[in-house]
């Protein structure tokens, strides 16, 4: 009879201890239902086997980024870094076991170490040496404000608006930024931005496991609001609503945050702002994991879409709201390549596409540039356009200019 292995030689009490001391306490409360391997996003794309629920037994056992052999480490460094962060385990768990901190507390670990994926160590260094994950000038950030009049922000406005690192910088996606900032002024908002003193959130690279990068990134933000007497940001980023809101409290940082969806909705409500010019087009809404199943936030979005003259709102049938699959571009995998056949926004935009909607229309920067590179790879004839876009558009204004 064969030998079999000896479980308890392979156990590390060293690792284990590690990864709960960086946040893997959850591990303990998993009793191995498997649920939650059903509704990973990976179990729809299917031509990768990416088990979830091994992760709590694997960290109890301290096996989790353990291996000693250089081939081993990488497969167990790609199936790490294969979790997006979207919580759809979370939300299904029948224990509520954060997956996500788990492996975060494994990234922490193989960060510590320098031993994550290259272009995850490009981005962090982006953001460490020049505030943003693409590696722009700093000066640069508030381009898109100046080109349309915004101004710095002042003590006594009532809105910091964040745009997120993404609008601030890409050039398509610099047009949520400008019809959020058209919209205020519609909305009659007194607001301002802070431009070259403010970074990334840092909440990709807290995801990637780079703690000591995002707590210097958020302690650096929360400086320049306090200095700036900030107490209200509006953003278009569910990931910055998200750290703002809920992570930087933890660091000094008491700031209310409200995404630009829950803000326009109201003033919608109250009358500030009006949608009069007909859409004429199916939309369907595609509920971003961050500002849906992590934030609560389903209605407003829909609510602001469903305002609009002769639009059309669609959902996607089974995978909608809590149950919406992600985009594929959280915890940091917005930069990485994954190979043909293993790219979950590749599903997503068919289960969108099949709703014979003429426009996607999104909540989150990362959901605009996943869809928009999607639908060009695959040559669809679908607009793809942020609520805050399509609301803009809808005041009867040519462009956003």
């Amino acid at each position: 009879m064969a030998n079999k292995k000896n479980i308890v030689v392979e156990i590390n009490p060293e690792i284990r201890e590690a990864l709960v001391e960086m946040g893997a306490v959850d591990a303990y409360k998993c009793y191995q239902c498997g649920k939650c391997a059903s509704v990973c996003p990976w179990f729809q794309v299917g031509t990768y086997e990416f088990l979830v629920f091994r992760f709590p037994l694997e960290t109890v056992l301290g096996l989790i980024a353990s291996s000693e052999d250089k081939d081993d480490l990488a497969r167990e460094v790609d199936k790490i870094y294969r979790c997006v962060g979207c919580e759809a385990c979370v939300d299904q768990c029948p224990l509520g076991v954060k997956m996500p901190h788990i492996l975060r507390s494994a990234r922490r670990i193989l960060v510590d170490f320098g031993s994550y994926p290259e272009n995850l160590k490009s981005v962090v260094q982006k953001i460490r040496n020049v505030g943003n994950p693409l590696g722009e000038p700093r000066e640069k950030r508030a381009d898109w404000a100046e080109e349309i009049g915004v101004k710095d922000y002042s003590e006594e406005m009532e809105i910091l608006y964040f745009a997120c690192c993404l609008p601030s910088y890409d050039t398509r996606l610099k047009n949520v930024a400008k019809a959020t900032a058209f919209l205020l002024k519609r909305a009659g908002v007194s607001f301002g931005i802070l431009g070259a003193k403010e970074s990334c959130c840092g909440e990709a690279i807290r995801r990637v496991g780079a703690e000591s990068v995002y707590q210097e990134t958020a302690r650096s933000n929360i400086g320049n609001f306090k200095e700036s007497g900030v107490k209200k940001v509006l953003v278009s980023s569910p990931h910055c609503y998200v750290t703002f809101q809920k992570e930087y409290p933890d660091l000094g940082g008491e700031f209310d945050a409200v995404h630009s969806t829950e803000f326009f909705w109201k003033c919608i409500e109250q009358g500030k702002i009006l949608p009069k010019k007909s859409f004429g087009k199916k939309v369907v809404y595609h509920d971003p994991c961050t500002l849906g199943r992590q934030s609560g936030i389903y209605d407003a979005p829909r609510n602001i879409l469903g305002s609009i003259p002769d639009l059309e709102l669609l959902e996607v049938e089974d995978f909608s709201r809590n149950l919406s699959l992600c985009c594929g571009a959280g915890s940091g995998a917005l930069w990485i390549d994954w190979p043909k056949g293993e790219r979950m926004a590749d599903i997503r935009i068919k289960q969108l596409v099949d709703t014979g909607a003429d426009v996607i229309a999104v909540a989150c920067p990362y959901c605009l540039q996943m869809f928009e590179e999607t639908v060009k790879a695959m040559n669809l004839n679908v607009q793809v356009m942020d609520v805050s876009e399509i609301l803009f558009e809808s005041l009867g204004e040519d462009e956003v200019r």
